[in-house]
């Protein structure tokens, strides 16, 4: 596999999976992040395939006039709505959040948003963890707690967050630690707000391994340097060399988990991790 056969694909109205659940509607409002590019967009462009009103949220508010313009052209059923906002900025999140709540009855929450830094522990950049601890972590924390009085005030009183781990979360590789360490809390986060959310409020994670998104074509020339091999090699060696599959997931096929977890089917998904890793993690040769 080539660096160009990981370029991050377009979604089509096929690629996005309908799940017939009563409470997928206009009136109930998804709140994604990251929702400019990659596994945000693609989860915002699902949830408004299924009739959700979808609150768009991104630093890049020409990435989210993207994310509008493909529903446009799609012709999906529910709205998306562009929220500009730094999730490292907690002014942003509550007017995220309020501004979420203003186009229906907020339901779902996806925190999605995600990035990179490349580097060994004794060289690894404060600065630049402590920005992923707030983009990763920190904020999804933040808007759960912002979320949670809008789930329970609504007409059922229920409510779902879908947190984006990552294998990652289960077992790392080296020169991540940042990333590692945010992957990790995510699974707590999540089952901490199943141990908290009586059953109406409940929560789940997704974990895969490398997907086709900007994130992970952006880190593959950082890896070969750190590695001292070549981009080809990252991909074959670091990326699938473990994995059973041998094709990356795709950014829709990590939305569409998002919609069924949040949908009827994943009603005792609740603290639970979606493990879609290929085989990488759990298996061995």
């Amino acid at each position: 596999m080539s660096q160009q056969e990981v370029t991050p694909p377009t979604v089509s109205a096929a690629d996005i999976h309908r799940v017939h659940d009563d409470s997928f509607t206009g009136e109930n409002v998804c709140l994604v992040t990251g929702a400019g590019s990659g596994i945000g967009r693609a989860t915002a462009l699902a949830a408004a395939g299924n009739g959700l009103t979808v609150a768009a949220t991104d630093i890049d508010e020409s990435g989210l006039s993207g994310t509008i313009e493909r529903r446009d052209e799609l012709g999906l059923e529910g709205e998306i709505h562009s929220i500009v906002g730094d999730l490292t900025v907690d002014d942003d999140l509550e007017r995220i959040v309020d501004d979420a709540a203003a186009f229906g009855e907020l339901s779902y929450l996806a925190n999605v948003a995600g990035i990179q830094h490349i580097d060994p522990i004794d060289e690894f950049p404060m600065e630049a963890y402590d920005r992923m601890h707030r983009i990763m972590l920190r904020a999804p924390l933040y808007l759960t707690k912002l979320c949670v009085p809008h789930f329970r005030a609504s007409a059922d009183g229920r409510g779902c967050v879908g947190n984006m781990s990552s294998v990652h979360g289960h077992y790392v590789t080296s020169d991540k630690v940042g990333y590692n360490v945010s992957k990790f809390g995510l699974r707590g986060l999540t089952q901490s707000i199943a141990a908290e959310g009586g059953g109406d409020v409940r929560a789940f994670s997704i974990s895969t391994a490398y997907v086709k998104t900007p994130l992970v074509t952006a880190q593959l020339e950082d890896t070969a340097e750190q590695r001292g091999i070549s981009v080809e090699e990252v991909i074959e060696d670091v990326m699938l060399g473990q994995s059973r599959v041998t094709e990356m997931m795709e950014p829709i096929d990590v939305a569409n988990l998002y919609l069924i977890g949040f949908s009827h089917l994943g009603r005792h998904l609740n603290g639970g991790d979606l493990m879609f890793d290929g085989g990488m993690s759990l298996t061995y040769e």
